[in-house]
């Protein structure tokens, strides 16, 4: 019986020795576990902070790239700017010399040698504009009654005509060599090209 005793003490012992060992390895998984989620977390805080780095190297990308865009737009915009004011220019330099040489044939004395082409009288009706804007063939009747109540003969009605164009019409000049800015027929077929009824540029 006190050998039974025994046996049973010593097997208590080792279940009590094999329980303290699983516990031990318990914690020890314990720890190995906590370890690896610390590990877990920081590597998901490694991937957040790439992340974050490539989002802002991507960020700096994009705004970069739009200032590249802004800066190309306002350079094309100075361009065209430039080029606007120079044709503007060139114009209005043509204008004002046409309308220094008509004014210096209104003020020519009257016992001055007659010369058919330059024979006209002194202007009665107000002189009308055209833009581009309106219709060219509505222009052109207006001013042929104007032209005809006011008497003046081809020379002068070019010359009207001229100095009554702005904007876009202001601009066919451009293309008119100067020699023949005095040509009622050819001034009249250059805005008939670009402003009348059968030109592509007529805007329905």
């Amino acid at each position: 019986m006190e050998k039974g005793l025994e046996e049973m003490k010593e097997g208590m012992r080792k279940g009590q020795e094999e329980m303290k060992k699983g516990q031990e390895e318990m914690k020890k998984g314990q720890k190995e576990m906590k370890k690896g989620q610390e590990e877990m977390k920081n590597q998901i805080q490694g991937v957040k902070g790439k992340i974050e780095e490539i989002r802002n190297e991507v960020q700096w990308k994009i705004e970069e790239e739009e200032g590249k865009v802004q800066r190309k737009i306002e350079e094309v915009g100075d361009k065209v700017q430039g080029r606007m004011e120079e044709v503007e220019e060139k114009v209005q330099v043509k204008i004002d010399d046409l309308e220094k040489r008509l004014s210096e044939l209104e003020e020519r004395p009257i016992n001055f040698p007659a010369n058919p082409d330059l024979t006209y009288s002194r202007p009665t009706v107000k002189s009308l504009t055209f833009d581009g804007q309106t219709s060219w063939t509505v222009f052109k009747t207006q001013f042929d009654v104007v032209s005809s109540a006011n008497g003046w003969n081809n020379f002068v009605k070019a010359s009207q005509l001229v100095t009554s164009l702005r904007g876009s019409a202001a601009e066919v000049l451009q293309a008119i060599p100067s020699d023949k800015l005095t040509d009622l027929t050819t001034i009249e077929n250059a805005l008939e090209a670009r402003f009348g009824d059968s030109s592509p540029y007529t805007v329905l």
